[in-house]
């Protein structure tokens, strides 16, 4: 076994995974997985850079993920940054604040090596399960962008395509400096639009079509499965390969568009930093399914996170 550890710093969130693996098994064994909402992506589609604030809030989070790797001993540790600081003039200063902290430089990965972590970790554990036909898509809906993955063992084909939860919501969902309390018919139907011709681009590189199995990955994805089963509190074992319909997702989505931001709060599930944007990703998720005509989704809790750590091991 080597103790690894991973850090995945998103748009919206930035998570720590601390595991040992075994790359001769296939095992990866959790130690401590953890996910702080920190928004590193504020305001980035609009101004092109990282905020100040969104910065601190990173920060903050790194300083507690170090304490942890150090408690644990982890003998290898892998940072990898996505679509926030990737699209940032100042993503040098982000770079700089990484380094001094945790002592690794974060890696600014591209979207196709997001694809490929996203897929190996999605899918390394399904391989024995023969009642899901492959291909598999692996769809991981972030909180900038999309990843799209098509394979059977390995990757065949991905693309990343800009519509994620944050994104999504700050381009089409805010007017006068707040997200609309519901929003209005015009403001979603500009959202699909352009989920729909993002949709597009992907196909051009990806045979979304001919996926026998869609695997759906990250926070909306989640958090619509525990919405789905009514679950008292957020249950990450109740949701890991969980499944749930279109028709349902059609559900969920339509009632998350229609909602206050109240009654999203009180929705037991719900991380209070995904209130504002998870209509907009819940919206990601029903269209890539009605474009591909899945009857369902496969909730896996297993994402890039999971790259990474075997990426390391």
């Amino acid at each position: 076994m080597t103790r690894v550890a991973a850090v995945d710093c998103g748009t919206n969130s930035i998570r720590l995974l601390v595991a040992d693996a075994d790359p001769a098994t296939g095992e990866l064994v959790e130690l401590d997985r953890r996910m702080t909402i920190v928004r590193l992506g504020q305001g980035v589609d609009r101004t092109g850079r990282l905020a100040p604030e969104a910065l601190q809030r990173t920060f903050a989070a790194c300083r507690e993920y170090a304490g942890i790797i150090k408690e644990h001993g982890a003998q290898r540790l892998r940072f990898v940054a996505t679509s926030a600081s990737r699209d940032a003039e100042n993503r040098d200063e982000f770079v700089r604040g990484v380094l001094d902290i945790l002592g690794v430089e974060p890696e600014v990965i591209s979207g196709d090596q997001e694809a490929e972590f996203s897929f190996t970790g999605a899918t390394k554990e399904l391989a024995g399960r023969d009642h899901l036909a492959k291909p598999y898509l692996v769809v991981d809906i972030g909180g900038g962008s999309t990843e799209f993955v098509v394979g059977d063992d390995h990757v065949r084909a991905a693309r990343s395509v800009d519509i994620g939860c944050v994104r999504m919501t700050e381009r089409h969902l805010v007017r006068d400096g707040v997200v609309s309390d519901p929003p209005a018919e015009e403001q979603i139907a500009a959202m699909r639009a352009d989920i729909e011709a993002a949709l597009d681009l992907a196909e051009e590189t990806v045979p979304l079509r001919e996926a026998r199995t869609l695997v759906g990955l990250a926070g909306s994805v989640t958090t619509v499965s525990a919405i789905a089963q009514e679950l008292p509190e957020y249950d990450s074992a109740a949701i890991h390969h969980s499944r749930v319909s279109r028709e349902k997702v059609r559900e969920i989505t339509d009632w998350l568009l229609r909602s206050t931001h109240a009654e999203r709060a009180a929705v037991p599930s719900m991380h209070p930093g995904r209130v504002d944007v998870i209509g907009a990703g819940a919206l990601v998720l029903l269209s890539i399914m009605e474009r591909i005509g899945a009857e369902e989704v496969v909730v896996s809790e297993h994402d890039i996170l999971d790259g990474i750590a075997w990426s390391v091991a």
